[in-house]
C-alpha cells in the first residue's frame, strides 16, 4: 500500500506550501517569519524561521494589531537570523519544489522583500493553494482535504500554518490511493 500511496501523491511532492507572517498587511510591511511545509515520505515536513528586520526595511512600519493576530513581539526578532541567513536556509529548504500559498499576492510581496534584502533578484512564482488542489484532486479527496483544514483554525505561525495546509494534501492523497487500490482489486 505504501508504493500505491506514494505513487498517488508523487505530484504533490513537487510542491512546497508557503506561508509568512509580516509586520503589518501595509504595502511597505517586511516578512518577520516564513514558513514551508511539503510532503516527503508519506509525512508532512516543516521548516521555518523567524527574520530579523533587515536595516533597510522601515521599524515604523511595525503594526501591533498584527502582532496580536501573530502573537509575535518585535522584541523576538532582535536575534532572529539575518535575511540573508533565512533565505539560505529557505532555499535549501525548497530544494527546487514549486511554491504554493492559500495568498499568493502577499507571499509574493513578502518573498520579493526577503530576496532582495539577501542581495537576490531572482523571485520564484507562486501558485494559488486552491488551484492547484483542484488540479490534483477531485471529488471526496477534495472535500477531505478542506475539511481537514476547516476543522483546524490558522494558527498565525508560518511553519504551523503551512503544515495545517499540506495536511489536508496528505489526507487528500491517501483517499485517492485507497481509490486506486479498490480499483486494481477490483
Amino acid at each position: 500500500m505504501d508504493y500505491l500511496f506514494s505513487m498517488t501523491k508523487a505530484s504533490i511532492d513537487n510542491f512546497a506550501i508557503l506561508d509568512f507572517e509580516a509586520s503589518s498587511l501595509s504595502q511597505e510591511s517586511w516578512p518577520i517569519e516564513v514558513g514551508l511545509s511539503w510532503i516527503a515520505n508519506s509525512r508532512v515536513q516543516t521548516w521555518s524561521s523567524l527574520i530579523r528586520p533587515d536595516p533597510a526595511w522601515d521599524v515604523g512600519d511595525w503594526s501591533q494589531q498584527s502582532a496580536e493576530v501573530h502573537g509575535i513581539p518585535l522584541s523576538d526578532l532582535e536575534n532572529a537570523p539575518s535575511a540573508a541567513e533565512v533565505v539560505e536556509a529557505f532555499l535549501n529548504a525548497l530544494e527546487g519544489r514549486k511554491l504554493v500559498s492559500d495568498a499568493p499576492e502577499f507571499e509574493a510581496r513578502w518573498l520579493d522583500r526577503l530576496l532582495r534584502a539577501a542581495r537576490r533578484t531572482e523571485v520564484p512564482a507562486i501558485e494559488d493553494f486552491d488551484g492547484v488542489s483542484f488540479a490534483l484532486f477531485e471529488g471526496y479527496a477534495l472535500d477531505l482535504l478542506y475539511e481537514a483544514v476547516e476543522r483546524r483554525p490558522a494558527p498565525h505561525r508560518a511553519g504551523p500554518d503551512t503544515a495545517r495546509l499540506a495536511r489536508g494534501w496528505l489526507k487528500a492523497a491517501g483517499h485517492q490511493a485507497s481509490l486506486e487500490i479498490e480499483g486494481r482489486i477490483a
